[in-house]
């Protein structure tokens, strides 16, 4: 037994009982091998990495492997969902040292963490050109002993790289959109929707991009449209895998997240909003709902952060069939809806088994045929619950939540499921009682089992909070979610403020960090930049405060112009930015004698409004204290008023009269 076993994180848990003597990430391990005077074997991972289960099996639990790694190495394990601020850092200098990077990585470094040799997987074996890990470990340990100084000078070579990344240097002028458009097109997958080649990602900051911009929706809804048909959608439970190994979308790596799922939600609520005949929109979001809160739910109303990719030591064995299954629990069905979910005899994926995918036109199903399909499913359903199921990391992660609360509020909205905000300020109320220490004003980014970890919140941390309790402070009409936001952004701005405009992600006064990182990457999650610049824009939407982005925003133009694909947060903000006349963002206030009654308008309004836009929802109950509620209380019945700088339309009391009052 190490140091692990009682850690907050999930992925340091798996590890409290392999023969290594792991230490967590902190000054205790940095002063232990100043001690000793041997270098540090950082090794970053995840819960639900499948190759970081497979490293830990062939390597970490060999006991002699187990032992020249304690004799000749402090080893450190890094929770990369825990800690993003020492992921950041390592990956950068792994894609430095060894031209790339990924999970699992490996990484040593001087005792006071400066990365002077780097990788990713190692194999238990020499593989070619590929050396075995303990290969790894034991040519680093002799350079230490033979050439201490040269890799002590090339760590500080690294450290002095890194710190130059992390300026800002601003734009000297707002992107063109329309060549950046026509580049992003060029990078298009047409044939099969989403960008590049295998391993395929779904780029979701890159499509809520796309979405703002009519140019660029075609690309979006053509990608979300392919992986909501795809193996990488689960089409029994709901939710999306994150990655597939293919550029068909058709087998994933099976692990489920919620960082993911979360701004896949909105991205498929805003497709449902341009494309509302198109059922399948709405279907994945619903889908994506429903799983959140029967398999992410925690007991606080949190979410957890994932589920792993394995079960019962399998990748992928609790979601996938082969033709005999479906003939065993479908009898005469069987053949109809091999047919309909890809299931072949070879199979799609291992040992003649397939991962389920719609090959059916939904659209064009009768009534009998559909009742037939939810028939199969629900047989499916059932025998999957049955299985060995994949290991939940139980980590409640701040930033993964806040994605998820603002989602659910837009979902909520445009597709007219008022539960979904009980869902959201469950989630809130959860992360909120736990994560916030009122007498310091600080975040911490992680908990478990409802106590707090000491991993500090991160900008992200920050920004997608206040993100999620202003959209809910606006839909529900309570002050405090707005209070709560603006301490949250009080705090980023005091920790996290960088020279010239922006932020850090990580704090000044976090220990350890031989470089504050500062990433400005939508990839792939809008970057905790991108988040404060959301949260303090729709702030400014909602209490009219005056928006001082410009700055940080100006920081992201020459990373958008380089590429939109990693700067899809960026595209959204440049394309409101330049929107005009009905495309214009909006401000929608909706007011009625009682919320319940509200209800209706408001979400014919969100399902009109423009790209940027907020709803707010307001009682002679509400507690939301904004200059936009001032005279508009006090109706007979719903009211709509739809503004923009700040200047509002008459009022509106029909859903039918709401499109002349967008124009």
């Amino acid at each position: 037994m190490n140091r692990l076993a009682d850690a907050p994180s999930s992925y340091l848990r798996q590890h409290a009982d392999n023969p290594i003597d792991w230490w967590p990430w902190g000054e205790d391990a940095l002063a232990e091998a100043a001690r000793r005077n041997v270098p540090l074997f950082i090794s970053i991972g995840y819960a639900a990495c499948h190759w970081c289960h497979v490293m830990a099996h062939e390597s970490f639990e060999d006991p002699a492997i187990a032992a020249y790694v304690n004799e000749h190495f402090v080893a450190i394990k890094v929770d990369r969902e825990e800690r993003p601020d020492v992921d950041a850092i390592y990956l950068q200098a792994t894609e430095a040292l060894a031209g790339q990077a990924g999970w699992p990585m490996t990484v040593f470094a001087t005792p006071s963490g400066r990365p002077f040799a780097a990788g990713t997987y190692f194999p238990p074996e020499r593989r070619g050109n590929m050396p075995s890990f303990l290969e790894a470990c034991t040519n680093v340990a002799e350079s230490w002993h033979n050439h201490r100084d040269a890799l002590q000078a090339r760590g500080e070579r690294v450290a002095t790289g890194l710190r130059r990344l992390t300026g800002a240097p601003a734009g000297d002028r707002s992107p063109d959109l329309d060549e950046l458009i026509g580049r992003t097109a060029s990078e298009f997958d047409a044939r099969n929707g989403g960008f590049g080649g295998a391993p395929k990602f779904p780029g979701t900051p890159l499509l809520t991009g796309l979405l703002a911009l009519p140019d660029g929706q075609r690309m979006a809804l053509r990608t979300l449209d392919a992986i909501e048909q795809g193996g990488i959608h689960d089409l029994l439970i709901g939710g999306f895998a994150r990655y597939t190994v293919d550029d068909t979308w058709t087998v994933p790596h099976f692990e489920k997240m919620l960082a993911d799922n979360a701004q896949l939600l909105g991205a498929f609520a805003v497709a449902a909003r341009l494309r509302p005949k198109h059922r399948a929109f709405a279907d994945a979001a619903r889908g994506i709902v429903g799983w959140l809160e029967t398999e992410l739910r925690t007991a606080s109303g949190a979410f957890a952060t994932s589920l792993d990719a394995d079960a019962a030591g399998e990748e992928g064995s609790h979601a996938v069939f082969t033709r005999a299954e479906f003939g065993e629990l479908l009898g005469d069905d069987a053949e109809w809806a091999a047919s309909a979910l890809g299931v072949t005899e070879a199979g799609t994926f291992e040992r003649g088994a397939s991962v389920l995918r719609w090959s059916i036109d939904r659209d064009a199903l009768s009534d009998d045929e559909r009742a037939r399909l939810e028939r199969v499913l629900a047989t499916l359903r059932s025998a999957r619950a049955r299985r060995p199921q994949p290991a939940r990391d139980e980590s409640v992660i701040a930033e993964f939540n806040g994605l998820a609360i603002d989602s659910l509020v837009r979902a909520a909205l445009i597709l007219d499921e008022r539960g979904w905000l009980a869902t959201a300020q469950a989630a809130a109320e959860g992360v909120w009682s736990v994560h916030w220490n009122a007498s310091s004003s600080r975040l911490v980014r992680a908990s478990r089992d409802g106590v707090a970890g000491s991993a500090p919140g991160t900008a992200s941390d920050y920004g997608a909070l206040a993100l999620g309790f202003i959209r809910l402070a606006a839909a529900t009409g309570s002050g405090a979610w707005m209070q709560r936001a603006e301490l949250l952004l009080t705090a980023a701005d005091a920790h996290f403020a960088a020279p010239g405009g922006g932020w850090f992600d990580a704090a000044g006064d976090v220990p350890g960090l031989f470089v504050r990182p500062r990433e400005l990457e939508d990839d792939p999650s809008p970057s905790g930049t991108s988040l404060l610049i959301a949260a303090h824009r729709l702030l400014a939407r909602v209490s009219d405060h005056l928006d001082e982005t410009g700055p940080a925003a100006a920081g992201r133009w020459p990373l958008l112009e380089h590429s939109a694909r990693w700067a899809g947060w960026a595209l959204r903000d440049a394309a409101e930015d330049a929107a005009s006349g009905a495309g214009a963002p909006a401000e929608i206030v909706i007011t009625a004698p009682d919320a319940v009654d509200a209800w209706p308008l408001a979400v014919a309004a969100a399902q009109l409004a423009p790209s940027g836009s907020v709803v707010v929802i307001a009682d002679p109950e509400s507690t939301l204290a904004t200059p936009l509620l001032e005279g508009r209380i006090r109706v007979t019945e719903p009211t709509a008023f739809v503004c923009r700088n700040h200047t509002c339309r008459l009022p509106v009391t029909d859903a039918a009269q709401l499109p002349a009052a967008f124009a």
